[in-house]
This record gives C-alpha cells, sequence and structure tokens, in this order.
C-alpha cells in the first residue's frame, strides 16, 4: 500500500513529535550528577569535627595486593571500628583467600601475615579510614591543602572539600607507611575517597570501595 503525499505528512510529524517527546523524558528522568560540597571557608579543625560522630564502618571492596612484580586481587567485606578493632575477609574466584581480625590489639590472621602486612592491614588501616581522628595537631596552610601534623602523623587535606589527599604514618623502625587518595564518591549521605593506595616499602595494597556504611556512635 502507498500512502498519499497528505497521508505520510500527518505520520511524520507525529513521529517527530514522539522522538523529541523521548527524549525530553529521558533526559528528565536522568539522575542528576553530585557535586563534591565545598567548605572553602571552614578551617582545618571544623573540617576534622565533619565525621567526628562516626565510631565505626562497614565496605564491600575490591583489593589488590602488590609486591615488586607479583599481584594478588579479591573481593572482601570490612568491618573496623575507631578504635582499631576489625574483622576483613578476602575471597579470590569465591573462595576464602584471606581472613584477619584485630580485637584489643591481638592480632590473628589466617594465613598468617609478616609484620608488614600486619602493620598496613591493621593499625595502617585504621588511620587510612579514620583519617580525620587526630589530636593535638598543628596546621600550615599550603595552598590548596591544609597540612596537619601530629606525630607520628602526617595529612594533606584538600581545602575546599575537606576530603584528604594523602597521608603518611612515621613507623617504629622510621619507615612511612604512605596512603593515597582518589576518586571522591558519595557512600550514603557522606562524601569518601573510594579507592586508597597504602604503600609501604615494596608492598602496595590497592583497595576500591563498592559499598561503605557509616555507623553512629551512641552517645
Amino acid at each position: 500500500m502507498v500512502l498519499k503525499s497528505w497521508e505520510y505528512k500527518p505520520l511524520k510529524s507525529v513521529s517527530r513529535l514522539f522522538f523529541i517527546s523521548s527524549i525530553m523524558f529521558l533526559y528528565s528522568c536522568a539522575v542528576p550528577e553530585l557535586k563534591i560540597p565545598t567548605y572553602e571557608h571552614m578551617d582545618a579543625k571544623e573540617g576534622l569535627h565533619l565525621n567526628e560522630y562516626i565510631s565505626a564502618i562497614e565496605a564491600e571492596f575490591f583489593i589488590t595486593f602488590q609486591k615488586e612484580d607479583s599481584k594478588m586481587r579479591g573481593v572482601g567485606v570490612l568491618n573496623i571500628s575507631k578504635n582499631g578493632d576489625l574483622n576483613m575477609r578476602v575471597y579470590s574466584l569465591g573462595f576464602l583467600a584471606f581472613e584477619l581480625a584485630s580485637h584489643h590489639g591481638i592480632v590473628t590472621s589466617d594465613p598468617v601475615l609478616d609484620r608488614t602486612k600486619r602493620k598496613i592491614l591493621t593499625g595502617g588501616l585504621r588511620d587510612c579510614l579514620f583519617w580525620w581522628d587526630i589530636n593535638d595537631f598543628d596546621v600550615s596552610d599550603e595552598g590548596d591543602v591544609y597540612f596537619i601534623r601530629s606525630f607520628p602523623r602526617k595529612l594533606w587535606v584538600d581545602r575546599r572539600t575537606m576530603l584528604p589527599v594523602q597521608q603518611s604514618v612515621q613507623l617504629e623502625d622510621d619507615r612511612e607507611l604512605w596512603f593515597y587518595y582518589e576518586k571522591p564518591k558519595m557512600m550514603g549521605d557522606i562524601w569518601f575517597p573510594s579507592k586508597i593506595r597504602i604503600e609501604l616499602s615494596q608492598y602496595a595494597v590497592i583497595i576500591e570501595f563498592d559499598k561503605m556504611l557509616f555507623v553512629s556512635k551512641i552517645e
């Protein structure tokens, strides 16, 4: 059947209107891009207090362990408290590959960790995630960042977003444990770096968080 010209034009117009209305509908339904809140007029002390109510963090993550040319990847779950108590499990190919627990300073793991890995994944991880929990500190202004010092820790915080850029912890043997923070992401109602690289000597651990739950302390 061949449409006559007077029949074709209305159908063409209707198709065009349907296409335009569909695009407008999809655009109106699109999730707006979230923007990191800014705190340009807030001093460092106030900025560190923004998250002080958090007492524990529960997370799901992807993890990569690196040592020189070797790598081990996995997915994991973590529950860590502000006091350093933690439980961590890492799975590889669907099987439990690593388990770590620390309670009141007593650390157990399967398989057994050497001293360096144990330091990275216990006290180091606590300082890394609870980066704002630092006392008796000195602050200096270094342009776009606040440089915060409280031995044995040094912390660089973005002045605009009040999020950490990097941090170091000096260990008893004078080595430095480094943390590098990337990819801020909205986790629940809190902005948090979703990727963290931890370095100590020839070791490196890269953690990319998929989900995080922040537990508030009970007064």
